[in-house]
């Protein structure tokens, strides 16, 4: 069988006015957070706290701005120089790094709380250079392998992709076990072909209990379907008056002791007044 020849992401070949025109596109951020979103609902993050995730392929950082108003701290890998200069001009919060993600990654084990990726996992299918080690199965290794040493126990990743046949499912899958995944494929609206969405929702460890499986939302058309979901998402954030992140002691206090874990300097010593609501001056 002849190996598949390399097909960069499109994004890498962007120069900066291309990588901005892909940013500023409705369409692109309406997609964009749509599937962040559903993504965070496979994730299945414990509510009311903060978390480090890791957002890979995060481009501009469309999905970072999501992980943000969520109230996660992040840190985001992508290869396209110019994506990422895009999101450092936009002034996002999280960290960036400059990687090819099957090159595998140099993170400290269990750094991260869980991972997210959106329309990235597919370009790993594709051979590097006619090298051996550049194949998709050596890529798809070194980035399942050094993924789960980064992801602490127990915890989740989730991949939204585009495979175009049941083989690259298999491989992936195949790959993700050997490395130490637990989980599997989950598919949004099977019977749709303009609505079918793939995710790959892996699991590591489970504190001596088996994660349970997330099922895929059914139906033919997700338009009006996720219209629903998050008007539905905004009508209780408007009842309870608060989002996910809500800044009370206890929360603001892990997020510092996040910060110190990662090494941030200048974090706010805690002290009594740490998260004490401001009385108004008139």
């Amino acid at each position: 069988m002849s190996r598949p020849e390399y097909q960069a992401p499109p994004e890498i070949y962007y120069g900066d006015a291309e990588a901005k025109k892909y940013t500023q596109n409705t369409r692109n951020q309406q997609i964009q957070a749509d599937m962040t979103y559903r993504a965070l609902e496979l994730l299945n993050l414990p509510p009311d706290e903060p978390a480090f995730l890791l957002d890979i392929g995060c481009g501009s950082g469309l999905s970072g701005e999501i992980l943000e108003e969520e109230g996660y701290i992040w840190t985001g890998v992508d290869i396209a120089p110019s994506m990422l200069e895009v999101a450092l001009e936009r002034d996002i919060d999280g960290d960036l790094f400059l990687q090819d993600i099957g090159q595998g990654f140099g993170f400290r084990p269990g750094s991260f709380d869980g991972a997210i990726s959106i329309s990235v996992l597919q370009w790993l299918l594709n051979a590097e250079t006619s090298h051996p080690t550049s194949s998709p199965p050596h890529r798809l290794t070194r980035f399942f392998t050094t993924l789960h040493s980064a992801l602490r126990n127990p915890s989740r990743a989730v991949f939204q992709f585009y495979p175009t046949s049941d083989d690259q499912i298999q491989l992936i899958t195949s790959i993700a076990q050997k490395a130490g995944f637990g989980g599997g494929v989950v598919v949004d609206y099977p019977n749709s072909k303009k609505a079918r969405k793939v995710f790959l929702c892996l699991f590591v460890g489970g504190g001596g209990t088996q994660q349970q499986m997330p099922q895929g939302v059914e139906g033919e058309d997700d338009e009006h379907a996720i219209f629903e979901r998050r008007r539905e998402k905004e009508r209780k954030r408007d009842i309870s008056g608060k989002r996910k992140n809500v800044k009370d002691k206890d929360w603001i206090l892990k997020k510092k002791e996040l910060y110190r874990q990662r090494g941030k300097e200048g974090v706010p010593r805690d002290s009594k007044y740490t998260g004490r609501k401001r009385k108004p001056i008139f």
